[in-house]
């Protein structure tokens, strides 16, 4: 059973996602709140798998409640909640941990999904949409800079890397080196461990803090 915190400031909102995830078989809601202070209180009380989390409230906005989850809570999941795809604060967000983000008006099956993707442990990634956006906003946020964790990758894990900031699946990076989807998994979380990264999210955002990859590349 996968459970779930549904975090946002508009009741409706709220209801009308409970309405759809609770009546999926697997899903369990545990509870809901409307500021991100609430929000970090019943996620130490429940512990849920999934966090869909608003980032506009107010008392504690989202994005300090991602931060205070994922520090003490590692292994819940938060999904970051916008109404624009490209939503500076939703690259903070996944730099600081979140595992991916969906618009508000995003598709039911697509919401249903987005929880099952993200309690499986795998980030949520939309390759286009999150590719604009880190690429927009990793050389806002800071500079890139040559990493010394980079130096632990081979050269092969360098090259998924990169491949992965550009936004393409296991299946898509397998085509591109010529190997098995399994050899190019295998490497991606060999760069996961390496670089100590939640998820693939944070892999993307790696690659482009790291200077890797750089807006524009295709």
């Amino acid at each position: 059973m996968i459970r779930v915190l549904l975090v946002d400031d508009q009741a409706l909102v709220r209801a009308g996602f409970r309405a759809l995830l609770a009546a999926q078989p697997d899903v369990e809601v545990v509870g809901e709140a409307g500021d991100g202070r609430a929000a970090v209180e019943l996620a130490r009380r429940e512990r849920p798998d999934v966090v869909l989390m608003d980032i506009r409230m107010p008392v504690m906005d989202g994005l300090e409640a991602n931060r205070l989850i994922k520090r003490e809570l590692p292994e819940t999941r938060v999904i970051v909640l916008t109404t624009f795809e490209l939503d500076e604060y939703v690259f903070t967000a996944i730099r600081d941990g979140a595992s991916g983000f969906l618009v508000k008006d995003t598709e039911p099956a697509d919401l249903i999904r987005a929880v099952r993707v993200v309690a499986s442990g795998d980030a949520l990634l939309s390759p286009g949409v999150t590719r604009r956006l880190i690429s927009e906003y990793a050389q806002k946020s800071r500079a890139p800079s040559h990493s010394v964790a980079l130096e632990a990758l081979t050269e092969r894990e360098r090259e998924v890397l990169a491949l992965v900031g550009l936004g393409l699946s296991n299946e898509e990076i397998a085509g591109r080196l010529v190997v098995s989807p399994l050899t190019a998994k295998t490497h991606v979380s060999r760069a996961m461990i390496k670089l100590g990264a939640r998820d693939r999210a944070q892999l993307v955002v790696f690659a482009y803090e790291s200077g890797l990859v750089r807006p524009g590349w295709v």
